[in-house]
C-alpha cells in the first residue's frame, strides 16, 4: 500500500476509531475481535503466500499460545506482557515438532497439520493437572494498566491488538521484500529449480511455518487475556481456522494489507448486518459473498479496489 494511503489509514485507525466507536463497549469488542481474526489470517496468509503451504492447522497455535501465557501468568505469575512473548516462544516450540510434515506437499500438508491440530486439543483435555482439563483455567490475568491507561477495556485492549498486527504486518511487508522472500516466490514457479540453484527450500519453508506460528500465538495468547478464560474446545475451536482463511482469501492473501481488510470487513459485515437480517443461519449470506468475490475477483478485494482506482 502506497505511503499517500497508508498514512491516513493508520491515522484513523488509531485516531479516528476509539473517537467514534470507543462509547460502544459491544462495537469495540466486535473491532477487536475482528482484529484478533486479521493478525491470525495474516500469519497464515505468510505461510500461504511466501511459503506456499495451505494450513488448517493454526488453531493449534492459537491453543498453544493462549495455554502458555494462561499459565505462566496465572500459575507462575509472570507480567502479561511475558505472557504474550511466551505465548509465541510456546506456539513456535509446537511448529517445531510439525517439521517432519514439511516433506508432504498440498492436501496432505494441510491434513497432517490439521492433525496436529486435534492432537494439542487433546492433550489440553487430558493434561488436567497442568491444564485444567476440559473445565479450562479462569481467571487469566487482563492485560494491564499502563501510565494510567487501562489495556484491560474493550478500547485500551484495542490499541494492543492494533499494535500488535500493524508490527507483524511491518515484518511480514520486510520478509516479502527481502532476497529470502524473493526466493521464496520462485519456489512458487519451480522448487525444484530454485534448488538447483542453491536454495535451501526446506529451511525456508521452516523458517515461514515458525515465524508464522509465532505471530498466530502472540494473538492467541492475547485473546486469552482479552476473555479471561480459556477451554480446550474453545482455545482449539475450528473457528480459528475458518475464519482466518476467509478473511484471508475475501481480503486478498498475496497482499499484506488483504487478509487484515477481510477480516474486519468480513467480521463486522457478518455481526452487525447479516447476523440481524438473517439471525438463525447468517453464515450463508456470508458464503455467498465469498463464493462470489472468488468468481469475480479471485485474487480479494483489495486487489479490486486497486484495479478500480487505476481504471
Amino acid at each position: 500500500m502506497r505511503r499517500a494511503i497508508l498514512l491516513p489509514v493508520l491515522a484513523a485507525a488509531w485516531v479516528g476509531v476509539p473517537l467514534l466507536l470507543g462509547h460502544s463497549n459491544y462495537v469495540m469488542s466486535l473491532v477487536d475481535a475482528a482484529l484478533v481474526i486479521g493478525g491470525i489470517a495474516l500469519a497464515w496468509a505468510l505461510l500461504g503466500n511466501l511459503g506456499g503451504m495451505v494450513s488448517f492447522g493454526h488453531s493449534a497455535f492459537v491453543g498453544v499460545g493462549g495455554y502458555v501465557s494462561a499459565l505462566v501468568t496465572a500459575r507462575a505469575g509472570l507480567p502479561v506482557p511475558a505472557g504474550l512473548l511466551l505465548g509465541g516462544l510456546g506456539a513456535m516450540l509446537a511448529a517445531v515438532v510439525m517439521l517432519p510434515v514439511l516433506r508432504l506437499r498440498g492436501p496432505y500438508f494441510a491434513l497432517a497439520i490439521l492433525a496436529f491440530a486435534h492432537i494439542f486439543r487433546i492433550l489440553a483435555t487430558e493434561w488436567s493437572s497442568v491444564t485444567g482439563g476440559a473445565a479450562g483455567i479462569a481467571g487469566i490475568p487482563p492485560l494491564p494498566v499502563v501510565a494510567g491507561i487501562d489495556f484491560g477495556t474493550r478500547t485500551g485492549a484495542y490499541f494492543v491488538i492494533l499494535a500488535i498486527v500493524c508490527l507483524f504486518a511491518w515484518v511480514y511487508a520486510r520478509v516479502a521484500a527481502s532476497h529470502y522472500g524473493l526466493a521464496l516466490r520462485a519456489m512458487h514457479d519451480s522448487e525444484d529449480a530454485t534448488r538447483v540453484l542453491g536454495v535451501d527450500s526446506t529451511l525456508l519453508k521452516a523458517a515461514m511455518l515458525l515465524l508464522s506460528a509465532f505471530m498466530t500465538g502472540v494473538v492467541g495468547a492475547f485473546n486469552a487475556h482479552y476473555i479471561g478464560f480459556l477451554e480446550p474446545d474453545y482455545a482449539f475451536a475450528g473457528l480459528w481456522v475458518t475464519l482466518p482463511i476467509v478473511a484471508a482469501i475475501f481480503g486478498g492473501y498475496r497482499t499484506v494489507a488483504g487478509p487484515l481488510l477481510g477480516a474486519v470487513v468480513v467480521y463486522l459485515l457478518d455481526q452487525l448486518l447479516f447476523k440481524e437480517l438473517l439471525p438463525s443461519g447468517h453464515q450463508l449470506i456470508l458464503g455467498a459473498l465469498l463464493v462470489a468475490m472468488i468468481l469475480f475477483s479471485p485474487r480479494g478485494l483489495l486487489p479490486l479496489l486497486a484495479r478500480r482506482r487505476h481504471a
